[in-house]
Parts: structure tokens; C-alpha cells; sequence
């Protein structure tokens, strides 16, 4: 069983227009906190992200938030997080995100959340790491998405070992136990270290 002591949130930087969905990022802070999983996510204090974080700490949990310099600006940063730590670029942030988690959950967002996703997913299929990583797919938020990876199957371009990979549940208690007991993949033989 995968011990999750800290997680990395990928999810929007806008709120959106879905109060379900806000909700259930407030429930997964709460549900963090409760379960002492150290949330680690982008920093801000608005849309999704700043609902997540601040659903830990009003649990009395703990949060590290990753900020690239240029977006450390004072109406984006939470000033209350556990820890706040500064990169020099975009690529630097999500290295340290991924360094500072057992495990990474997707909540809905935009063009940064599908790209956070779809990187992590594709250094999970070269093997670069053997964490699981959880969607949550609130209100059928990402339906059409997995039906789109489903075609990527049928069609000839993802293998079915790649997309299970992604654990997809629409039940935060259900996605963490499934978390927990994510079996990793074999690293393909023909990636060797050196070829990372």
C-alpha cells in the first residue's frame, strides 16, 4: 500500500461557473487535512487552487505551495500557506511539485491543468516515476476526455497499460483508497537510465 503523505493538486486557476465543483475542492482540502496528506499545489489563492488550499488550512492541515517568480504576484500568492517555495521557471516548479509528492490528483481547470496532467501521465509512461495519479472527475467534468483517451486506445496510439495509469473516480474517498493501492507498472526494458 502507497503511503500518501503528500499530494500534488493540479486543477484551475478560475473558479469557473460549476458550484459542485468548487464545493468538491473545498471537501478535498477538508478530507487532506483530515487524513494529514500534505497538499502541494501552485500557490494561488484564487479559482480551484486557492479552494483547495484553503480547505486545508482551515483544517489545520498542511500546504506547500510552488511558484514560479513571475507569477508571485500579490493578488495570486497565498500569503498563508505552510511553505512557499520559489522557482525560476514553469518546468522548475513542476520538478519540485512532483520531487515534494507520493501521488497527484487533477481536479477540473484549463490549458495549465490538462497540460500538468498529460506531463505527469507521460513521465509515468517512460517510467520516470511509479506514483499514482488520481481524476477527479467532478460532475462529469471530464467525461468527454475519457472518452477522447478511450479513441486514443481504439485508434492505435495509447496502449491500454498507459491509460490505466490515470485512476478516475468521482468520489474523493474512493480515488484516495484506490491511490493507496496503485499497483505500478514494470519500467519498459528499453528505457534505461541514461536515456531519461
Amino acid at each position: 500500500m502507497i503511503d500518501l503523505k503528500a499530494i500534488a493538486v493540479f486543477c484551475g486557476s478560475s473558479e469557473g461557473n460549476d458550484t459542485e465543483i468548487i464545493s468538491q475542492a473545498e471537501i478535498l482540502g477538508h478530507t487532506l487535512a483530515k487524513e494529514e496528506i500534505t497538499l502541494v499545489y501552485g500557490a494561488a489563492k484564487i479559482g480551484i487552487m486557492g479552494k483547495v488550499a484553503q480547505g486545508v488550512l482551515d483544517n489545520h492541515g498542511k500546504v506547500i505551495g510552488v511558484i514560479p517568480e513571475f507569477l508571485k504576484l500579490k493578488e495570486v500568492v497565498h500569503l498563508g500557506l505552510s511553505q512557499l517555495i520559489t522557482t525560476s521557471n514553469m518546468h522548475e516548479r513542476k520538478l519540485k511539485m512532483h520531487e515534494l509528492s507520493n501521488g497527484f490528483i487533477t481536479l477540473p481547470g484549463g490549458y495549465g491543468t490538462f497540460e500538468e496532467l498529460f506531463e505527469i501521465m507521460t513521465w509515468a509512461q517512460l517510467g520516470l516515476h511509479q506514483k499514482p495519479i488520481g481524476l477527479l472527475n467532478i460532475n462529469g467534468f471530464y467525461d468527454d476526455l475519457i472518452k477522447m483517451l478511450d479513441r486514443m486506445v481504439v485508434n492505435g496510439f495509447l496502449k491500454l497499460i498507459n491509460l490505466d495509469l490515470l485512476i478516475v473516480e468521482d468520489d474523493i474517498d474512493i480515488l484516495l483508497d484506490k491511490m493507496r493501492h496503485y499497483k505500478p507498472q514494470d519500467v519498459p526494458k528499453w528505457l534505461k537510465a541514461n536515456r531519461t
